[in-house]
């Protein structure tokens, strides 16, 4: 019955949604090209307030925990699992005072309004995942970007969706890369809990009443751990709080 009334609330839902990424793919472009980065950032933040609040439309709410406040005048490197495409909106907003960038695959990178524009122009790094050599190079990069400007990396070590909410495998490589190129960076792992649940029929239609939770642990430092200890850690603390 759920999948029924969901139909026509998401049809609504992919009409607003279709509206704010137009409308903000065009004020990226003017902001970014008329005044840089921080303007263009700003509309990005926006964006995804947007984003979240349309969800709303579908019965979505949010809760956001962490244990400490993080600091923004060194780089963070934040470690998660991976639910659906909106982790990035809400990881964006609240985190916005330290500047997330993300480790995308390159099909993001065109095709997709407000989406392609920002992970190209923001910050963020396109990655071939069938191409090793490459994927290890944007990573290496993005390590030495938020090094130079204290930024934050986002990296999701299952490298894919989780489509029930199951903890998938994890892949060392990235977060390794990460590690080595920004070593003065503060590690936070994040939960996210039941945004899966907005693609529980698949694509169409979308999931109602989601209760989205994201929870920041507290950071680690990375000198303080041999690189398995620290996935060791990293995976446990993300486990603690999934639901």
């Amino acid at each position: 019955m759920q999948k029924i009334i969901s139909y026509p609330i998401s049809i609504l839902f992919a009409a607003c949604l279709l509206i704010i990424l137009i409308f903000f793919h065009g004020l990226q472009w003017l902001a970014f090209n008329l005044f840089g980065y921080q303007a263009h950032k700003k509309v990005v933040d926006w964006l995804v307030w947007w984003l979240m609040a349309g969800t709303g439309i579908l019965g979505t709410t949010y809760k956001f925990e962490q244990e400490e406040k993080l600091p923004t005048d060194r780089p963070i490197i934040f470690v998660s699992n991976h639910q659906s495409m909106f982790d990035i909106p809400m990881m964006i907003w609240f985190f916005r005072n330290n500047h997330p960038k993300f480790v995308s695959k390159k099909e993001l990178g065109k095709g997709f309004p407000s989406v392609s524009y920002n992970l190209k122009h923001g910050g963020s790094v396109l990655i071939d995942r069938k191409d090793a050599k490459q994927a290890l190079g944007a990573i290496k990069s993005l390590g030495q970007y938020i090094t130079k400007y204290n930024r934050s990396a986002v990296i999701f070590p299952e490298g894919t969706r989780s489509r029930d909410g199951q903890l998938k495998r994890f892949s060392e490589n990235g977060v390794k890369m990460l590690c080595k190129f920004a070593p003065n960076a503060l590690v936070v792992p994040l939960t996210i809990n039941n945004s899966w649940k907005l693609f529980r029929y698949g694509k169409f239609p979308y999931g109602l009443g989601a209760r989205i939770k994201l929870y920041a642990h507290k950071p680690l430092n990375i000198g303080d751990y041999d690189f398995p200890t620290l996935m060791q850690v990293i995976e446990e603390k993300i486990k603690t709080k999934l639901e």
